[in-house]
């Protein structure tokens, strides 16, 4: 055996083998099993009948996540003394509807932006646009765009797409056509990766946003009617993708903002009301959102990232 393999073979004779990981053992709980569980944490269920309900149709798991507000600083597993299971299922109840109020709004804003994206690069640089590289600055990243929107213009079995391949031969709708069918996510890429400012300008514009600050926010409502449509929990939620927050105009989303807290939920709220009142000026979103806060015995807004004095704000006063 030569030096060189002696050495290799002690090394790995060294290494220290990382310890097996023990088997899950925990076995599944049923409903009756899982009220017992959390009595036996501190939670007070009075109608028993109505929490195994709750089990059966939204998952222990799911409802665990919202114990958290509930819990004992000292044991997050313990709750609160006098912590009740409709308490509990008072908050969910509140993620719920909050999640469909954002849900609503978002969906508004991303048909709003695709008709947008779709008139001004149709207009500029006709029917194909979005399939021509040139008109985009990263050539990479449209190429990859391109072949998601291809698929997905592929997959469709819209009418329309059918009339524009069957009548005209095309396997690459009009662009009015194809956003329509694109992804939010590759509407997004799309403007974000726009070759000249003054397209992105005329667009931006319609919201009164900066180029900047509307690719942020389409990215950010992307991500967020994503959390929407995987039901995850949205009311005290930390975001992993910001948004970029105007600082000069529009006034009244500027004042109504709160910088300090650029990872909870508020900031987007405001910007999605601001969407709102663009899209359809006599709307009553915002009434509606202020209306779900207000209500909810539980002070979610401190959870929220809400500003002591928001009620006061322009965007929650129009």
């Amino acid at each position: 055996m030569t030096l060189v393999a002696q050495f290799f073979r002690k090394l790995r004779a060294s290494l220290v083998r990382p310890a097996a990981i023990p088997p899950f053992s925990k076995p599944a709980l049923t409903y009756e099993q899982q009220v017992q569980l959390l009595r036996s944490r501190g939670l007070v269920i009075a109608d028993e009948t109505a929490a195994r309900h709750c089990l059966a149709h939204h998952n222990y798991y799911r409802l665990s996540a919202f114990r958290f507000p509930f819990s004992d600083p000292s044991d997050s597993h313990r709750f609160l003394p006098g912590t009740t299971f409709e308490q509990l299922w008072d908050l969910y109840c509140f993620d719920r509807a909050l999640r469909d109020l954002v849900n609503r709004s978002a969906k508004r804003a991303e048909v709003s932006s695709r008709s947008r994206i779709a008139y001004e690069l149709g207009h500029a640089y006709g029917p194909l646009a979005y399939a021509d590289a040139s008109h985009f600055k990263n050539k990479k990243q449209h190429s990859f765009t391109l072949k998601k929107i291809d698929a997905e213009i592929k997959r469709s079995k819209e009418d329309f797409i059918l009339h524009f391949r069957h009548t005209h031969g095309m396997s690459r709708p009009p662009i009015w056509a194809a956003c329509e069918v694109m992804s939010f996510g590759n509407v997004s890429t799309l403007y974000s990766i726009i070759r000249h400012d003054r397209d992105k300008k005329r667009i931006a514009s319609t919201y009164g946003l900066s180029i900047g600050d509307f690719g942020s926010l389409l990215h950010h409502i992307a991500y967020v009617r994503n959390l929407c449509a995987h039901h995850s929990r949205l009311w005290n939620r930390r975001f992993t993708i910001t948004v970029s927050l105007p600082k000069k105009h529009p006034a009244p989303v500027v004042a109504s903002l709160n910088p300090p807290e650029d990872r909870r939920i508020y900031n987007t709220l405001v910007l999605l009301a601001h969407v709102m009142n663009t899209v359809q000026p006599d709307n009553r979103w915002a009434a509606h959102v202020r209306q779900l806060i207000e209500n909810q015995a539980f002070p979610v807004a401190n959870h929220m990232g809400f500003p002591h004095d928001w009620q006061a704000r322009p965007i929650w006063k129009q």
